[in-house]
């Protein structure tokens, strides 16, 4: 199938295309739909003098003057869509650690490390996001499900976002961005001295920056969550709602019909609602989502998502291999076809002396 075709971009990582999977073939979608380039900065942390407040402080009474890598040591994702920036990412649930560093190469602006349908927990993710961050690529990870225990294990390890499933209601977006909260604004456990968002204490900074730099993502994906998206839009924190497809067409009884009309046009209610809650002026949602093989990353750009997911790597994968076994039995095919051909000229040969 014939790529689409996709205007020049600007990137700030190399570019290029990646194989999109579909049920029937492969096609080639661009690997970002618009982006600028992004500037890394470094800062200076003096490690604290004052006296332990708990058995998590830090111990060391020596002033320090470091230097160190942090989770937000470079323009966030909540900076760049606030800038007007579009957004193209991967879901990863390979938890693969060198899958998710050849996607931080190839210059995806996100990585999904997918918890919720892909078979690692919070210690597999560590091992993704320590690859990512070696190429300096936000990580968003996706909860298994909206519940503080799993908000406050997987906010330690310190992802630029978190993807919250399955939010069907103002109040169940109010509390997850509780469980990304501190007391007294949240309900999230604190052991900040210590986890590696603060970059194990040293970051002195993280209590006053995390709220502000922390992308809180929610998923509408089933017919109750489309008709309250314009009220999850409006909660105060929630910084991106995220379509759902794949569940929002099983819920209307289509599980094997994503493209079905029906379908689609739910998810066009639920598009307007989020748009239309005002994004960037102080309230409202950014809209974020999938790309399917039947709406692909720049028709989803067109109706004004700033994050757009085009692929997953086990998807990618499986095309690729797919693909790759077809050519060479084609091929024996080929060769026998030839070979046959071989033969009967032989044979014509011979009788013909």
């Amino acid at each position: 199938m014939a790529a689409p075709t996709v205007a020049a971009i600007t990137a700030s990582k190399p570019s290029g295309c990646l194989l999109f999977p579909s049920n029937t073939s492969s096609f080639l979608v661009p690997k970002s739909v618009s982006f600028k380039p992004t500037t890394t900065t470094k800062f200076s942390i003096k490690a604290s003098t004052s006296t332990p407040s708990s058995d998590l402080s830090p111990t060391d009474d020596n002033p320090l003057s470091l230097s160190v890598p942090s989770a937000f040591s470079h323009q966030t994702l909540k900076s760049r869509l606030h800038s007007g920036e579009t957004l193209y990412g991967i879901f990863l649930l390979s938890f693969s650690p060198t899958l998710a560093e050849i996607a931080g190469i190839s210059g995806y602006d996100f990585v999904v490390v997918d918890m919720e349908h892909g078979p690692g927990g919070i210690s597999d993710a560590l091992h993704c996001l320590r690859a990512l961050a070696a190429t300096q690529t936000p990580a968003i990870l996706r909860l298994p499900e909206t519940c503080p225990t799993w908000a406050k294990k997987a906010l330690d390890l310190g992802p630029q976002g978190l993807m919250f499933p399955m939010i069907d209601s103002p109040k169940e977006a109010k509390k997850a961005v509780s469980y990304c909260r501190f007391p007294p604004a949240g309900v999230r456990g604190s052991a900040h001295t210590v986890v590696r968002a603060s970059s194990y204490g040293i970051d002195e900074g993280y209590l006053s920056n995390y709220e502000e730099e922390l992308l809180i993502m929610c998923q509408v994906e089933s017919e109750e969550g489309v008709k309250k998206a314009k009220e999850i839009a409006a909660v105060d924190g929630v910084d991106c709602v995220q379509m759902g497809p794949l569940d929002l067409s099983a819920s209307m009884g289509y599980l094997w019909d994503p493209g079905n009309k029906k379908v689609r046009e739910m998810l066009r209610v639920a598009e307007k609602a989020v748009l239309g809650s005002n994004p960037g002026n102080g309230g409202g949602a950014y809209l974020a989502g999938f790309a399917m093989p039947h709406d692909v990353p720049e028709n989803l750009k067109s109706r004004g998502y700033h994050m757009v997911s085009g692929a997953v790597d086990v998807g990618l994968f499986r095309s690729a291999a797919v693909e790759d076994v077809n050519r060479f039995k084609m091929s024996l095919m080929d060769g026998s076809e030839d070979e046959r051909e071989h033969d009967n000229d032989a044979d014509e040969k011979y009788w013909s002396e």
